[in-house]
């Protein structure tokens, strides 16, 4: 009986004790879905001094708005998670003391884009493991072969993509390939990592067609996977595909139910996304998220190899499972807060039986979470107490929770002050609020997120320089009113 409720509870992102939701509608756009979200609302502190949320190491959602704005074409309001945008850059990682899994930080300083309130920030890194010591891997390759991956954005990236990831892969690894498409089954037993030209000749023979039997291919994955299980090692499997199951289970909640079931086994999943026009995010984020994983959206080689092979680690090997921030603001300090990004889905939150289920954090993963802060008194210039932040979290493989709590009294600074990274952050935030026209930043412009980003930009950051591209694309794309078209257009 427990099992049963448990399968269908839907997943929360965020959670503010005691508030309940309404329903909402639905977005999609052509043929791709995504999960329709809710933005996080100003929270009265005083009422409501409890706010919890899930962590983790996903970043699909700022390489798929990147594919949106090379294509020059807005943004679905619903693609953008400014949680992931954050995950997706360099944060300074700042290793934590005294053998924890995690190092807090945190910031206050004015908001640049609502004059009188403040941003408070939250840095959290996690501990990086010995590369000379990470356990071996049971690693199967999942691959989408449907004729749907029969373009040069799909299957061939990703055959290119898993070649990289091959590279550097150990002796002491092992590798599987199970396909599905208009067949389902082991395409290579499990060889050695050291055998990489028969895992490079494997990959490059796979071809596309017919139709995509989702299910039947998790179900066999899975079954590899466990019969290769390596006690205390990272088994894993990695599945890579544009999401469109047609054949089999398709719903979010039926693909739910068979994950749940899954996870219990140990293995975790990576899911990889790519394409475009029937990219299923939706249904990729819930099979990640459900599966004690983590999500990214490859849009080009140069993502495979920054996802693959620079943050293998990140992407691949845990710290922390089941991870939650919990923050406990004082009332006599602020009137409001809220938390930027950590949407919770429409159906979740009008679901009662819907939980916070925490994240899988990576090895070495630095994030960010931002709150905006309406302040009883703003003319603070020593320390103030904001409240309590606390990280709970498990070990990979243990059962017992375990919790890091700071008291966090902060001096406010000078926006202009704070150190590039948490500067750059704020403008990444900003920019996400744009693209999903947040009534909260309605009255900032293209040029303001220019005006935060551009002096801070490290000139040998590809990524951070990339950025500044992509804002002026954004620009000249929003410019033309296109996002108010897309959102009256994509309502079903």
């Amino acid at each position: 009986m427990v099992k049963k409720a448990a399968s269908k509870e839907k997943r929360l992102m965020s959670v503010t004790r005691d508030l309940q939701f309404e329903e909402k509608v639905k977005y999609s756009f052509g043929g791709e879905t995504y999960s329709s979200l809710r933005e996080n609302d100003f929270m009265d502190a005083s009422r409501f001094p409890f706010t919890d949320f899930a962590i983790n190491t996903d970043k699909a959602s700022y390489s798929n708005i990147r594919r949106f704005l090379n294509m020059g074409t807005a943004v679905p309001p619903d693609a953008v998670r400014i949680e992931e945008m954050l995950n997706y850059f360099n944060l300074e990682h700042r290793a934590p003391d005294n053998g924890d899994v995690f190092r807090i930080e945190t910031k206050l300083s004015d908001c640049p884009w609502k004059p009188g309130n403040q941003l408070f920030f939250i840095k959290a890194s996690a501990k990086k493991l010995d590369l000379e010591s990470i356990p071996p891997s049971n690693l199967v390759f999942l691959i989408d072969v449907s004729g749907s991956m029969d373009m040069p954005n799909r299957l061939p990236l990703l055959k290119s993509a898993f070649k990289l990831m091959v590279n550097n892969l150990r002796a002491i690894d092992t590798v599987s390939i199970v396909v599905y498409g208009g067949t389902v089954g082991v395409w290579m037993t499990p060889t050695s990592g050291a055998e990489k030209e028969k895992i490079h000749k494997s990959i490059e023979e796979l071809y596309p067609g017919g139709s995509t039997a989702g299910e039947s291919g998790i179900l066999s994955a899975y079954r590899l996977a466990q019969s290769q299980f390596i006690p205390n090692g990272n088994n894993r499997v990695i599945l890579a595909t544009d999401g469109d199951f047609n054949v089999g289970q398709t719903s979010e909640e039926d693909l739910e139910r068979l994950i749940i079931q899954q996870r219990q086994k140990g293995i975790y999943l990576t899911c990889l996304g790519v394409g475009m026009g029937n990219y299923k995010d939706s249904k990729l984020e819930v099979l990640a998220k459900k599966g004690n994983g983590n999500f990214s959206y490859i849009d080009d080689e140069k993502e495979a190899e920054k996802v693959l092979v620079k943050e293998l680690t990140q992407t691949m090997y845990s710290v922390a499972d089941d991870a939650l921030m919990h923050v406990h603001f004082r009332p006599e300090a602020l009137k409001s807060y809220r938390l930027i990004g950590f949407d919770n889905k429409y159906a979740a939150i009008s679901d009662t039986s819907s939980i916070l289920e925490g994240g899988e954090v990576g090895s070495g993963h630095t994030l960010m979470a931002i709150f905006e802060l309406e302040l009883k008194d703003t003319t603070h210039t020593s320390s103030l107490a904001i409240g309590d932040v606390e990280v709970s979290y498990k070990l990979p493989g243990d059962s017992i929770s375990r919790k890091l709590i700071e008291k966090i009294t902060v001096t406010p600074e000078q926006f202009t002050s704070l150190p590039p990274t948490y500067q750059f952050a704020s403008g990444v935030a900003l920019f996400g609020s744009l693209l999903k026209e947040s009534r909260f930043t309605k009255n900032c412009s293209w040029q303001k997120v220019y005006t935060i980003v551009h002096p801070v930009i490290k000139p040998d950051d590809y990524l951070q320089a990339e950025f500044l591209t992509l804002l002026e694309k954004a620009k000249k794309i929003y410019y033309k009113g296109k996002p108010s078209r897309l959102r009256s257009s994509s309502m079903r």
